[in-house]
């Protein structure tokens, strides 16, 4: 067994990517009383990041935010990204999907979440149903994402019933948000900061 010290201010997380080649095409998303509304390039970043912060918080999303204004744009802003949001009918968004078609006959669902205390709820199904009916526009033969141990407990397990498998798994340590200054202190208080 190896054992590897995580050095001060980092994280070190499980990574498990998981995909599907299988085109299935769900049923029309059950309804909702969410609204899911495309968020068109030029993507209002301040307005991204804010949402991002909301629902990526409890698991410690850091990706988005440690982006530079012009690498984050460069992402956001590309005809291979689309972003969806869930909202409110107040048109409050509290729910996100990013799909990247950088990937010859790919489509990655680079985020993919919802606010705290939306969840358990059929929001989350409703989301990804959205998800893979987008993803699988013409040409695109296998759909990815991944997930990791600091995300909802529930996360791996809702990804497999909605159709994706488990093909690789790595360690991926890096800096603590909370160290960078990305959230407080005291967010995430499950993971301590050391």
């Amino acid at each position: 067994m190896a054992i590897q010290v995580v050095p001060r201010g980092q994280l070190a997380t499980i990574v498990t990517c998981l995909d599907t080649h299988a085109r299935q095409a769900p049923a029309l998303p059950a309804r909702s009383v969410l609204k899911l509304v495309r968020w068109p390039a030029p993507i209002d970043k301040p307005a991204y990041l804010a949402l991002f912060r909301r629902i990526g918080a409890p698991w410690l999303w850091r990706g988005r935010l440690a982006q530079s204004p012009a690498d984050l744009a460069a992402v956001l802003d590309a005809a291979t990204t689309e972003v969806h949001v869930a909202t409110r009918r107040d048109g409050t968004p509290i729910g996100l999907m990013e799909l990247d078609y950088s990937e010859p006959a790919t489509c990655e669902i680079v985020y993919f979440g919802l606010e705290p205390g939306m969840t358990g709820r059929g929001h989350g199904r409703w989301l990804m149903d959205h998800a893979l009916r987008a993803a699988w526009r013409e040409g695109i033969t296998r759909v990815w994402l991944h997930t990791c141990d600091l995300d909802h407990p529930a996360a791996l397990g809702f990804y497999q019933r909605c159709g994706f498998k488990p093909y690789e798994r790595w360690l991926e340590t890096y800096p603590d948000p909370r160290a960078e200054g990305l959230y407080p202190p005291d967010t995430a208080p499950g993971v301590p900061q050391l």
